[in-house]
């Protein structure tokens, strides 16, 4: 499902600091379905604004830390069961490899995905120094960028300090090679918005690395998202 040689045949940026926008991972079909298949079921809500960056979203597993399978298959359309077999494949570790010039051959991979919610948002931060590279996707079949939900690469942690925006329609994806100043945020949603910015994450870890994400004896309640009265009309009639 995935086109490797659109991720190893890409070339990083380096200022400031190691980074790529890949577009055009799916065919425009397989892009499609994987919108509209997008799971909504054993969600947790995540937020904190007293941290050191702000953040709200809701994070399902689609892949546990090193595990060979994707979480609770059967509640998986059969697309989205093919890209999670995507990301456990040696092809897309290879293309990893060769797009970032690191062995991920043997680091665990975790991989989650994400729904913001009307005033959900993620603030400016380099990622933990556990992380070797993250490869963020998107799976909005559309998406006005001024209702917020846009991945910003940074400067610094000063959110202003933008070089690039990254639209999160299905086919869009960035990979962020981690470091000290490897700045990224995720510009709020705005509260009027009709739809959810939806996203996945797939990290490449240090060996002996714990997920952060799903610590071990988390009993955080899980549950399951239903679509608007305003999606379920404009998938209706854009069918």
């Amino acid at each position: 499902m995935i086109d490797w040689n659109r991720i190893s045949q890409h070339k990083l940026e380096t200022e400031p600091y190691r980074w790529a926008v890949i577009n055009q991972l799916f065919s425009t079909a397989d892009a499609a379905e994987l919108a509209a298949t997008f799971p909504r079921d054993h969600f947790k809500r995540l937020a904190d604004y007293a941290g050191e960056k702000d953040f709200e979203y809701e994070a399902r597993e689609l892949i546990g830390m090193g595990e060979p399978s994707a979480s609770r298959p059967e509640r998986l359309s059969a697309a989205w069961r093919r890209l999670a077999s995507d990301f456990l494949s040696n092809e897309y570790r290879a293309a990893m490899s060769s797009l970032t010039g690191f062995d991920l051959g043997s680091a665990p991979l975790e991989v989650n995905v994400f729904h913001y919610p009307p005033g959900g948002s993620l603030g400016a931060h380099p990622d933990l120094s556990d992380k070797i590279v993250t490869h963020v996707l998107y799976f909005n079949q559309s998406w006005n960028d001024d209702d917020g939900g846009c991945l910003r690469i940074l400067r610094s942690s000063d959110p202003g300090t933008v070089v690039t925006s990254v639209s999160p329609v299905a086919g869009n994806s960035a990979v962020l090679v981690r470091s000290d100043n490897s700045w990224h945020a995720v510009s709020p949603v705005v509260k009027g918005c009709r739809l959810s910015r939806r996203s996945l994450t797939a990290t490449f870890y240090h060996p002996g690395s714990v997920s952060t994400m799903w610590p071990p004896g988390d009993n955080t309640p899980l549950h399951d998202f239903a679509m608007s009265r305003w999606e379920r009309w404009w998938r209706k009639w854009t069918r």
